[in-house]
């Protein structure tokens, strides 16, 4: 873990208040971020959990109870893709990075489960200010982690139009030169990771120059920076493991991925953040408008976006719109490499880009994805495995995604099995961060 972020974490550390007591879970089933446990006590002291299973240490002598009979505990949820502050109602843009619409977001994600949050670009100026002060403070919502503005190609990748990039943050260099500066002004600002824009969206911009990515990858590694690069296809994708990107982080949807591949990136240990939903959101709320009736969704989308996707018209627009044969196209193709990367031994990461448009929603987008990875072939028990201990391992956050004494006490607590059913993650009855419960149920 770098310095800068070494210090952040201590300081969010020290200013967290204690709980008065330690806290004891009991009769929960605990899935700890690996594995079932069965039913088993879980110890909380302060921010960390310090201890798991029977027999009790003397440390749980006079701590508060709380009977979880019939539920089950897991960890909070770790996205590794995702955005805040870029959207309000049917808009999105950067005019709506705010401290305000930060906090709302990173509430919402708090609400359902997701405890640990990367704004993997496209944030604004004050991104490292925003960071400092909700990640010392629980009430605020989601920790918060991310690159900053990120590295674009030049009027590439992001489309500031398109975007709505109006101040745009995002750095794009004209040279590998320009670059490594880049990289090194982004580490001063205080980001955790790298993100580039390396695709050209089907040939309707200029894709980022290998000399520029590369550069980048390399000046990140040098002052050791892990990289994460936006891609679409397998050529993009290829090229970028060869320049030792850490992190490949959409699913590679134009084609099938070879056995070499796989292989090159499981013995390179680049990750993959396969955000099936991202192409899945375009369709699947015209195609589905029943779900729009269900109080889980309803508690995730704001009325103005409720009110327009319930109108059969705009539904009818949507399905009819040019890009939904790509879209359907590009989720198979998305599930296959997930099905290949998974048997080859590919570390994966989660996430799915929720937040940078209002199709990609806050918090439900998490629980979709879950659901898509087990159609990709993952037991419910791996899909968790991949939202919790594996992403949190992607983005080097050994504190967290892990129910373990010495972890952060960031936890998912559910009315239904979700090991049986991973639908069963969206029956939320309480969500608990840094030690203390900060969210209930969404469904009563």
């Amino acid at each position: 873990m770098r310095l800068n972020r070494l210090w952040s974490v201590l300081l969010a550390a020290i200013a967290l208040p204690a709980a008065a007591e330690p806290v004891l879970l009991e009769h929960a089933r605990v899935f700890d971020g690996t594995r079932d446990l069965g039913v088993t006590p879980v110890l909380i002291d302060g921010t960390r959990i310090v201890h798991v299973g029977a027999p009790l240490p003397a440390a749980a002598t006079g701590a508060r109870r709380v009977d979880y009979s019939g539920k089950t505990l897991l960890p909070g949820l770790v996205s590794d893709h995702a955005h805040v502050g870029n959207t309000e109602g049917l808009q999105h843009g950067d005019r709506y990075y705010t401290r305000d619409n930060v906090v709302r977001d990173l509430r919402q994600f708090q609400r359902f489960g997701i405890t640990t949050v990367t704004a993997l670009g496209m944030n604004g100026h004050e991104f490292s200010a925003i960071r400092t002060e909700v990640n010392a403070d629980p009430t605020l919502g989601a920790q918060l982690y991310g690159a900053g503005g990120g590295i674009g190609a030049v009027d590439g990748a992001p489309p500031a139009a398109a975007m709505g990039l109006q101040r745009d943050a995002v750095a794009r260099p004209r040279n590998a030169e320009e670059a490594r500066a880049a990289v090194a002004t982004q580490q001063a600002d205080g980001v955790d990771l790298i993100k580039l824009w390396v695709d050209n969206l089907g040939g309707k911009v200029p894709m980022m120059p290998p000399e520029i990515y590369r550069a980048a990858i390399a000046e990140a590694h040098a002052r050791d920076l892990k990289v994460a690069a936006h891609i679409h296809d397998l050529d993009q994708a290829r090229d970028l493991i060869d320049a030792k990107v850490d992190i490949i982080a959409h699913g590679i949807r134009d084609r099938a991925i070879d056995p070499m591949l796989v292989r090159k990136m499981r013995e390179q240990g680049t990750g993959y953040i396969a955000t099936v939903n991202i192409d899945e959101a375009n369709y699947w709320y015209a195609e589905n408008p029943q779900q729009l009736q269900t109080a889980f969704l309803r508690a995730a989308l704001p009325a103005e976006v409720l009110a327009r996707w319930q109108q059969p018209q705009w539904q009818s627009e949507q399905l009819a719109g040019a890009n939904i044969a790509g879209a359907r196209k590009a989720v198979e193709m998305s599930l296959e490499n997930l099905r290949r990367l998974h048997a080859g031994g590919v570390k994966l990461g989660f996430g799915t880009d929720s937040g940078a448009m209002p199709q990609r929603v806050i918090g439900f987008a998490e629980h979709r994805e879950l659901k898509l990875l087990t159609e990709a072939g993952l037991t419910p028990a791996r899909a968790l495995q991949v939202a919790t201990a594996d992403a949190a391992d992607l983005l080097g956050l050994a504190d967290r995604g892990r129910i373990a004494a010495g972890k952060r006490a960031d936890l998912l607590v559910l009315d239904a099995d979700p090991l049986a059913d991973i639908d069963n993650t969206r029956q939320i009855r309480a969500v608990w961060q840094a030690g203390r419960e900060v969210s209930g149920p969404i469904i009563e």
